[in-house]
């Protein structure tokens, strides 16, 4: 790719520090399970109510009078 574009002969090595001298970081993909199904996780999802609650006491103390 930069041969093509520069008519440059660099070692993938040396590019990669400059890139990252220069900023630039290699982002990659999480990985996924090679059996996983599209659907397979919502279906396994706690429905379980929300474990933190505003205090009674606060609401109570915000009220408009």
């Amino acid at each position: 790719m930069v041969f093509e574009e520069f008519r440059v002969i660099v070692a993938k090595q040396t590019l990669s520090r400059e890139l990252r001298t220069m900023g630039y970081r290699k982002l990659s993909a999480r990985p996924r399970h090679h059996a996983q199904a599209e659907g397979a996780i919502e279906k396994f999802k706690k429905t379980s109510p929300r474990a933190w609650t505003k205090s009674r006491a606060r609401r109570a103390s915000i009220r408009p009078q």
